[in-house]
């Protein structure tokens, strides 16, 4: 894989962590940027986002994704490939996209199917779902998410094998997944 940013996004429980950390192990000089960490610095006065987000859940949710895409240009300015990992799903997607200044943007888009959601987040000791129902974020996923970058079905892959695959296709489509400019 070239140096570039990659996004790798998905519902909870997709394996986006997982194989954002093992894409950027394949890397010589690499950066796996957690999205989140942004959220959880917020130490007093976060609000959540809920299936029902309230005004200022959504204005934390852009500015997570402003200081998202804001580091991932300065890792890549510095010479890292950086993938960038978190939940930008919906119509967020492509004004997120947007706010990368740095080229070539890949954007990887993991999506098992609800039935391998539902067993990898049984194997997991963190839970994600709660008020969100793996149904209702698949469903965000599947039919509020623009149709760009690769989509890949990962349901019968292991991490390793999802990593393999997208690295393959980087490798011999070269540029055919990028991000819109």
């Amino acid at each position: 894989m070239e140096t570039g940013i990659y996004i790798v996004t998905g519902a909870m429980a997709s394996g986006k962590s997982t194989v954002a950390e093992l894409l950027a192990r394949r890397l010589e000089r690499a950066v796996h940027l957690r999205g989140d960490t942004f959220r959880r610095m917020i130490v007093k006065g976060r609000e959540e986002m809920l299936p029902e987000p309230s005004d200022e859940a959504l204005r934390q949710l852009d500015l997570r994704y402003r200081l998202t895409a804001l580091a991932a240009d300065g890792y890549y300015e510095a010479g890292f490939a950086v993938i960038v990992q978190d939940i930008i799903v919906g119509p967020a997607l492509m004004s997120f996209i947007s706010n990368i200044k740095s080229r070539p943007v890949y954007l990887i888009v993991l999506a098992p199917n609800e039935e391998a959601i539902a067993r990898r987040e049984a194997q997991r000791s963190k839970k994600g779902y709660g008020v969100w129902t793996i149904e209702g974020l698949s469903r965000l996923l599947q039919q509020d998410t623009p149709r760009v970058g690769l989509w890949l079905d990962s349901s019968t892959l292991t991490p390793e094998q999802t990593a393999d695959e997208i690295e393959r296709r980087v490798q011999t489509e070269g540029m055919v997944h990028p991000a819109p400019q």
